[in-house]
C-alpha cells in the first residue's frame, strides 16, 4: 500500500522509501545547511546514531559532491541525523522550484557567509513546505505583485506610491503590513533564523506567490521597515546588481510605503522632534525611532546638526540596540489559517500534513502551531473521495 505524500517523486513504501531510493547530492546540502551544522558536525550526529561503523566528515563530503550513492540504509541514517523524511532528501531541488530563484535579504555586514547559507536554506525549504501544502489545498493561490521599473526618472519613492495606490492605501501610515502583504497574495512565515543580525528575508519565482521569510527575533519596531524594505526589493528588483544601489533603493522605497512623504512631513514639522515626540510617533506610524529620524532628515525636517545630536543621544541611552515601548507584533494568518483548513475542513491528519509539507510530524507541529490533530476520525488517504 502507499502511503500519503503528493510531491516528492519518490516510490514509497508502507515503512518509508522504496530500498533503490537514492539520496540528491545538492538536498543532502541543503538540509544539512538549513540545520546551521557543519559536515564535520553531521558525520558526528551520524555516527551517533548509527551504533557501529564510525562515519567521517570525507564520507558526507564525498555523498554531497555527488561522489557516491546515498541509499539504503545510509540513506534512513542521514535522514534521522538531519531530521527530515527520507523523502526529502531524495527530492531533486530543482524540479521543485527549490534551488533557484533571486533572494533578497536586509542584513548587517558582521552576519558571516554561513549564518548567510543557513537562512537561504531555510528559506528554500519554507518554499517548499508551503508549495506542498498549497497544493495539498488545490485551490491555486493568485497573487497582484509585479514589477515596477526604476531608473533615474521613475525612482524607488514613485514606485511605492505606485504600488500603494494600486493596493487602495489610504494617506497615512500602514495599519497591518504582513495582512497587507498576504491580501495581495504574497507568504508570510516566521522563523527562528539563528541570528539577529537579519530580520527578513525573501524570494520570487516565477509562477509562485512572494515568500517572505521573517526572523522571530526581529524587533517588533525594526522588522516592519525591513519587511518593507524586502517588498522594495521584489516590486523593483528583478535580477542582480550593484548589491549597494539596490540596498539603497529598498530602503527608500520601505521609508515612502511606510511614511509617504505628504502625509508625515506635516507631522514631523508639527512640533520640535526630540526623544518624547519620536516615542509617541513610532506608536503613530509602527516604525522605530530611528527610522523617524532618518526620514526627518532625508525630508529636511532637521538640520544635520539636530540629526547628530539626537543620534548621539539615542546611542548613550541605548536605544540604537533596544528602543523603549515596544510595538505590537504583527503575525501571519494566512498560512496558519490554510493548515487549519486542511486539518479540519478536508481532514488531513498531522502525519499527512507533515509529509506534504516534507517534514517530520514534531517539526511540522512546532513551526505550525495549532496543526495537531483534533479528532479520531478515519485516516483519509492519496486518491480518497
Amino acid at each position: 500500500m502507499q502511503i500519503f505524500s503528493w510531491s516528492w517523486d519518490v516510490p514509497l513504501t508502507e515503512g518509508g522509501v522504496a530500498e533503490d531510493a537514492v539520496a540528491n547530492a545538492a538536498m543532502l546540502i541543503l538540509a544539512r545547511e538549513s540545520r546551521g551544522i557543519t559536515q564535520a558536525e553531521l558525520a558526528e550526529v551520524m555516527t551517533r546514531h548509527s551504533g557501529e561503523t564510525p562515519v567521517s566528515q570525507g564520507y558526507v563530503s564525498k555523498a554531497e559532491a555527488g561522489r557516491l550513492e546515498v541509499t539504503g540504509p545510509r540513506l534512513s541514517l542521514y535522514a534521522t541525523a538531519l531530521g527530515y523524511p527520507a523523502a526529502v532528501l531524495c527530492a531533486d531541488p530543482q524540479v521543485h522550484g527549490v534551488g533557484v530563484g533571486l533572494v533578497h535579504h536586509r542584513k548587517r555586514a558582521s552576519l558571516g557567509a554561513p549564518a548567510l547559507r543557513r537562512i537561504h536554506a531555510e528559506l528554500a525549504l519554507a518554499r517548499m513546505q508551503t508549495r506542498g501544502l498549497l497544493a495539498l489545498a488545490s485551490t491555486g493561490h493568485p497573487h497582484r505583485f509585479h514589477r515596477i521599473a526604476v531608473d533615474d526618472f521613475d525612482t524607488p519613492s514613485d514606485a511605492a506610491s505606485t504600488l500603494r495606490r494600486e493596493w487602495g492605501l489610504k494617506p497615512g501610515a500602514v495599519p497591518q503590513l504582513i495582512r497587507l502583504i498576504e491580501d495581495a497574495g504574497g507568504l508570510v512565515a516566521v522563523r527562528d533564523l539563528g541570528s539577529r543580525e537579519l530580520d527578513a528575508v525573501t524570494q520570487w519565482i516565477d509562477g509562485d506567490p512572494p515568500l517572505f521569510l521573517v526572523n522571530a527575533h526581529a524587533p517588533a519596531d525594526r522588522f516592519r521597515f525591513s519587511l518593507a524594505h524586502e517588498l522594495g526589493h521584489v516590486i523593483m528588483h528583478s535580477e542582480p546588481g550593484l548589491t549597494g544601489l539596490q540596498e539603497r533603493q529598498a530602503d527608500e522605497f520601505a521609508s515612502e510605503f511606510l511614511m509617504p512623504a505628504e502625509a508625515i512631513r506635516a507631522e514631523l514639522m508639527r512640533d520640535r522632534l526630540d526623544l518624547p515626540r519620536l516615542l509617541t510617533l513610532k506608536h503613530q506610524w509602527g516604525v522605530s525611532m530611528a527610522a523617524l529620524l532618518r526620514r526627518a532628515s532625508t525630508l529636511g525636517v532637521v538640520t544635520d546638526w539636530h540629526y547628530r545630536n539626537l543620534m548621539v543621544e539615542m546611542s548613550a541611552l541605548g536605544y540604537r540596540t533596544q528602543e523603549p515601548s515596544d510595538l505590537e507584533r504583527e503575525n501571519p494568518r494566512f498560512i496558519p489559517a490554510l493548515v487549519t483548513g486542511l486539518r479540519d475542513g478536508h481532514g488531513y491528519h498531522l502525519d499527512q500534513l507533515a509529509d506534504a509539507a516534507g517534514l517530520l510530524p514534531e517539526e511540522f507541529t512546532r513551526l505550525y502551531p495549532g496543526s495537531g490533530d483534533s479528532t479520531e476520525a478515519p485516516r483519509r488517504r492519496s486518491g480518497d473521495d
